[in-house]
């Protein structure tokens, strides 16, 4: 199978049947699977998947764990040379998936790619180069991790050299809203770290695609509309907690190296899905 679609759908109602069905007239010439992922929806979701998409593949969870393990899930249920993970309030353009696989097969030193965004009212999203919003972009600048993002453009965005909205260019963050990523590089990264329950599974993955010696990158040749729907109220407590949770954990696990230890008969702090070797 060529692709795996996958998404991760929470409580987004009307937004998920007009992503599923972009998706479906995306796909016309392509041999692919749609897995969906839902993550203890509380409104009409399930309903709608049930009785207008039976064709595709439901997992539902009893309980919101996080996006990057219901992605997991998802994962080991695909079978496809690409999977591409998409979130519930994205667009996909008639044309965008087979543009993006052509690109895909014509490199095959990248290892995810992503594309160019707009909003529902045509305003290009920024982060469809960056992968990063403005709190990420300063906590990154502030910890001194930024040297590590050159691809990212955290200083002097101005500069004529940089990247602009039309052109491809090799990038270092991939946004979590459209992530098309290389199965076979999968296999060597290993998967989302589960331990970023909501905020910042893209971009641990996404450096560490390119700590293994793959590329990823921005194609702006097609796009896709995407909703910026928030999982979580700004300003709630669970918000601040994951989102800021996530720059700590990211951090601990990439600034610092903190290696895990293991001590028989006692539960880890951290659990990981990853090693250190």
């Amino acid at each position: 199978m060529n692709l795996s679609i996958l998404l991760v759908n929470h409580n987004a109602g009307p937004l998920l049947k007009q992503s599923l069905n972009s998706l479906i007239a995306a796909c016309n010439r392509i041999d692919y699977e749609l897995i969906i992922i839902d993550n203890d929806s509380t409104d009409r979701s399930l309903e709608i998947i049930e009785n207008e998409f039976p064709g595709f593949k439901l997992v539902t969870n009893d309980s919101h764990a996080g996006i990057a393990k219901a992605i997991n899930k998802g994962i080991g249920m695909c079978s496809g040379e690409y999977i591409l993970v998409v979130s519930a309030d994205t667009i996909c353009g008639k044309d965008s998936l087979d543009k993006v696989l052509w690109f895909m097969n014509q490199h095959p030193d990248v290892g995810g790619l992503g594309v160019r965004m707009l909003g529902p009212l045509g305003r290009f999203i920024p982060e469809s180069i960056h992968g990063l919003n403005t709190a990420w972009a300063s906590f990154f600048k502030l910890i001194g991790f930024a040297k590590h993002l050159s691809k990212t453009r955290l200083y002097n965005r101005n500069r004529k050299d940089w990247v602009e909205e039309f052109q491809v260019a090799e990038i270092d963050i991939l946004s979590s809203d459209f992530m098309m990523l290389r199965r076979s590089v999968l296999n060597e990264t290993g998967l989302f770290d589960e331990r970023f329950l909501m905020f910042g599974h893209n971009i641990d993955l996404s450096y560490r695609i390119r700590l293994a010696g793959y590329k990823n990158y921005y194609f702006p040749k097609t796009y896709v509309i995407n909703f910026e729907n928030q999982p979580l109220p700004k300003f709630s407590w669970s918000y601040i907690k994951y989102f800021y949770g996530a720059m700590l954990l990211f951090a601990l696990k990439h600034l610092l190296r903190i290696p895990e230890i293991k001590v028989p008969g006692l539960p880890r702090l951290m659990p990981t899905t990853y090693e250190v070797k």
